[in-house]
């Protein structure tokens, strides 16, 4: 396989921005395509497919807003407005959020937790995706991709759940990098243990 400079410069680069400095032009349906495709093409043990995903866009972003601030305003007694105004902004102000759900297969060979992880690599995929378009993204969680009412409403069914929101729009600032750990922190060479 080939040296690619570009895409190694790239990754050198990868830099996510943050959901409050993503705004429209989004993709449009022929890129869209193009970045669900790319994102899809990640290791899967055993060709299962265990994910799903979940597209909200245009009026939707504010619909699911409102639902969400419902199911927090139900479970949380007492919110005050300021904070279900929080819960009605969450899928703004990028153009469009793509929901990764975690969607595991029974299956003898491959872990529940495999299976998770390759739901996971969709979500950095669609990252890398909206980048080689040109655009930004952010890959956010917050408490909706744990709550279970929160899940089914977002489109997750039994057995279930996302793995994150990945919110995908043209920037509107320039992003600089942040600090890395040294590899010297978190890298270590095995050892053969010494009553081997």
């Amino acid at each position: 396989m080939p040296a690619n400079p570009a895409l190694r410069d790239y990754l050198m680069t990868r830099r996510s921005v943050g959901v409050g400095f993503l705004a429209g032009p989004g993709p449009d349906a022929q890129q869209l395509e193009q970045i669900l495709t790319i994102a899809t093409r990640v290791p899967d043990h055993g060709k299962l497919a265990p994910w799903r995903l979940v597209l909200i866009a245009g009026d939707d972003r504010v619909n699911a807003g409102m639902a969400l601030a419902d199911i927090a305003a139900r479970k949380t007694p007492g919110l005050d407005e300021a904070s279900l105004e929080v819960e009605r902004q969450r899928f703004l102000p990028a153009p469009l959020v793509v929901g990764v759900i975690s969607a595991p297969q029974p299956h003898p060979k491959v872990p529940e937790f495999e299976q998770l992880l390759s739901a996971g690599n969709v979500a950095f995929n669609l990252l890398n995706a909206a980048a080689a378009f040109g655009f930004g993204a952010s890959w956010v969680t917050r408490w909706y991709a744990f709550d279970e009412d929160a899940g089914a409403m977002l489109g997750a069914g039994a057995g279930e759940r996302f793995v994150g929101f990945v919110h995908i729009g043209t920037p509107t600032v320039a992003v600089e990098d942040r600090p890395r750990p040294p590899l010297a922190d978190i890298v270590r060479p095995w050892k053969a243990p010494a009553d081997r």
